[in-house]
């Protein structure tokens, strides 16, 4: 079974779901409970108390003399037989009362128990709908039934909130749609004129130096935008999912990028095994293309090295990409994939990167539901170690 490498001890970075303390919490099922149990033995105390007054007060108005008359004339003897009987009755009665409290308070809490768990049922319901909805399934509702009381009101001003959500992200999706023709074709206008005026041969030098200048500015905003398109893609639900092999995925992003890594003076070494998986096919491929390059642009200076492992880390298929490099401090780490994040001092980014690659792949790692680790290699470098959910047939 392949797991991360001991390079080092994971540190929070994106979606990291490395383990952390948490206090224990007592649930509201169980507070309610308690609170049901308390207020049953506080009102079953009093009651031992009044019953315990009521009888005591009883059994000193009787004559118990007229009684034993006959068989103790001694009225001594009387009033102290009197005294043992009173005593005797208010000692069985206290310690039956308070056995009978006990063990109907026992039986109070479980169905105290029981009856707390029938009223939060709806708030559950109201739970699992939140937890399963996403930007795909925004349509869904919770639609409670049921008499029309608080937790009816919150369950109706939740499936409100979840109708604006629905047009907002609907919106959000034809903005991004417009946004990729409007934004592309103009910059495709300006590179399609500048590379015809620069095949003209009577262009002077100083005009073609500002011409490649141009389009390497006009190059680089295509990227950044490409880039802006594919992060807000990326971070919506999947609506369709193909089931794909990792392995094959990383073979053919290796492939591609085999020249610029080699002419960068920069080996690969593979330890790539069958990791099948449901997911999109071209923004897993970007994602391994942005871990490999984000490697290839901030590695050692010379015979500089990328480490790719994809197999399968307990029982789920997952990615690790390694590289030597700057060094990186632990709290450093989680602010790389933040969009336009530049790190420390020694990781400048070059003018050919947009600083969105670590973002894009935090958010194809969170549309895919898959978990995601950085942490800084020791001597210098970072190792990020990819993990998504088994595939499902």
């Amino acid at each position: 079974m392949w797991r991360v490498s001991a390079t080092g001890a994971p540190s929070a970075a994106g979606d990291s779901t490395d383990a952390t303390y948490k206090p224990d919490k007592i649930t509201l099922r169980a507070r309610l409970t308690l609170i049901y149990g308390l207020l049953f033995f506080a009102a079953g105390s009093l009651l031992v108390i009044v019953n315990y007054v009521i009888v005591a007060q009883t059994l000193y108005g009787l004559d118990l003399r007229v009684m034993v008359g006959d068989f103790m004339p001694d009225e001594a003897y009387q009033d102290d037989f009197r005294q043992g009987i009173i005593d005797s009755v208010l000692q069985d009665l206290t310690r039956n009362s308070v056995i009978a409290l006990l063990a109907v308070g026992i039986i109070a809490l479980v169905l105290g128990y029981a009856v707390a768990g029938r009223a939060l049922s709806p708030l559950k319901r109201i739970t699992r709908t939140a937890r399963r909805l996403s930007e795909r399934s925004l349509h869904e509702r919770i639609a409670l039934g049921g008499p029309d009381d608080e937790i009816r009101e919150l369950a109706d001003t939740f499936d409100d909130m979840l109708e604006r959500l629905d047009r907002a992200f609907a919106g959000q999706r034809r903005f991004v749609a417009n946004a990729s023709h409007e934004l592309r074709t103009p910059l495709a206008i300006n590179r399609t004129l500048l590379e015809v005026a620069l095949a003209d041969a009577d262009v002077s030098p100083d005009l073609k130096t500002v011409g490649h200048t141009l389009l390497e500015t006009n190059s680089r905003h295509e990227r950044l935008i490409e880039g802006l398109l594919l992060l807000a893609k990326s971070e919506n639900e999947l609506s369709e999912r193909t089931l794909v092999d990792l392995r094959e995925i990383a073979t053919q992003v290796v492939s591609q990028l085999s020249a610029d890594v080699s002419d960068a003076n920069i080996t690969v070494r593979e330890e790539l095994h069958s990791a099948p998986l449901t997911g999109d096919p071209v923004l897993l491929e970007r994602l391994v293309a942005n871990l490999v390059e984000n490697a290839a642009r901030y590695n050692r200076g010379e015979d500089g090295e990328i480490i790719i492992r994809v197999g399968r880390q307990d029982g789920a298929p997952a990615l690790q990409v390694e590289n030597p490099g700057p060094v990186i401090a632990d709290y450093e780490v989680a602010g790389l994939f933040e969009p336009f994040s530049r790190g420390s001092p020694d990781r400048t980014r070059s003018s050919k990167s947009a600083g969105l690659g670590l973002s894009i792949v935090r958010s194809v790692v969170r549309a895919h539901g898959g978990e995601l680790q950085a942490w800084p290699r020791p001597g210098g470098g970072l190792v990020v170690t990819v993990r998504f959910p088994a595939a499902t047939h």
